[in-house]
């Protein structure tokens, strides 16, 4: 940081520019590794509830202690999707780790798209099974595309499958994979069973508050990577699954029993089930192991962190001063 700089203030296109695919990685790398090492600073998130299913939420974090703090605010509205407008909308702001004073403030919804899905990348090369290569997404809004695009890059990906509810939306989404997303071989199925069915890998990337698949579909072996689960009422996954997998990752214990739908609901029922969480830091920076076996089920719960937020918005500001660009 540059203690006396001008405001930097960054555009949705701007941060989508900066924070290429590569960098997002990195940096979500750098996150879990700080909260597996234990340096990162992660206070509470606060989730404000509001009318019809929306949600406000303010997420705040370091990566290091004497690291520059960053905070996020913004807000879920499930139904966006039906105006055309993202579900997701935030800010960003990144304060001075020498000054205390504001450095930078950046459009947080392109930020959170595109640290999730890079944060999914990187629990996927940890978690899922050595060759790994088929593919189903569940959902076909902005997530689901970004999910697609960014375990592309870290898998060697040939066969991917895409289902939502719509079919010219899940149609539209993998025609777009296939012509831009490097020979992914991107298709749509007509059922959620048809996409999940023989996959290594399935991503759920919906807001549905109610399960999308069931755990009798999935392949031995298989990695279920939800996103969607990330408050108390959303269980886009079944309780069975949470139960039934060798292993289950989330990306912060305390958080996941406060806001997973399916690890509460696991864990109302059976107290003792909080013990078997594996933090997904502990698993990235090489302090703990989630797979022992290629047949072993494994779910990923993310809720989303603001240390990720915090990595994510350091490597942007980094990416913006490396231009040249100053306020």
């Amino acid at each position: 940081m540059h203690p006396g700089a001008p405001l930097l203030v960054l555009s949705a296109d701007d941060v989508e520019r900066l924070f290429t695919l590569d960098r997002a990685i990195a940096s979500q790398r750098e996150a879990f590794t700080a909260l597996g090492l234990g340096s990162a600073v992660l206070p509470p998130r606060l989730l404000v509830p509001g009318g019809s299913g929306t949600v406000a939420f303010c997420y705040a974090a370091r990566l290091s202690p004497g690291g520059a703090a960053v905070s996020k605010f913004g807000s879920v509205h499930p139904g966006n999707a039906a105006l055309g407008l993202p579900t997701v909308n935030a800010l960003v702001t990144v304060l001075s780790a020498e000054t205390g004073q504001p450095v930078a403030v950046m459009d947080g919804t392109s930020v959170t798209t595109i640290r999730t899905s890079a944060a999914s990348a990187v629990a996927a090369s940890a978690l899922a099974r050595r060759g790994s290569r088929a593919l189903a997404v569940l959902g076909s809004g902005v997530q689901a595309r970004a999910h697609a695009s960014a375990l592309a890059r870290l898998l060697d990906l040939t066969d991917v499958r895409i289902w939502s509810p719509d079919r010219g939306h899940r149609e539209a989404l993998a025609r777009l994979l296939t012509t831009t997303g490097r020979d992914l071989a991107a298709r749509a199925t007509e059922s959620a069973q048809d996409a999940v069915a023989g996959a290594d890998l399935v991503a759920c990337c919906t807001t549905s508050c109610t399960p999308v698949l069931e755990v009798g579909w999935l392949a031995e072996g298989a990695t279920v990577i939800s996103v969607g689960s990330f408050s108390p009422d959303r269980s886009e996954v079944p309780v069975a699954l949470v139960r039934q997998a060798a292993a289950v990752v989330v990306d912060d214990v305390a958080t996941a029993l406060e806001d997973a739908g399916p690890i509460v609901a696991a864990t109302a029922a059976d107290p003792g089930f909080a013990a078997r969480l594996i933090p997904l830091g502990t698993v990235v920076a090489g302090r703990g192991q989630a797979r022992r076996s290629d047949s072993d089920l494994v779910f990923y719960n993310s809720v989303g962190l603001g240390v990720q937020d915090a990595a994510a918005a350091l490597a942007i500001v980094a990416a913006a001063r490396a231009e040249g660009r100053c306020g």
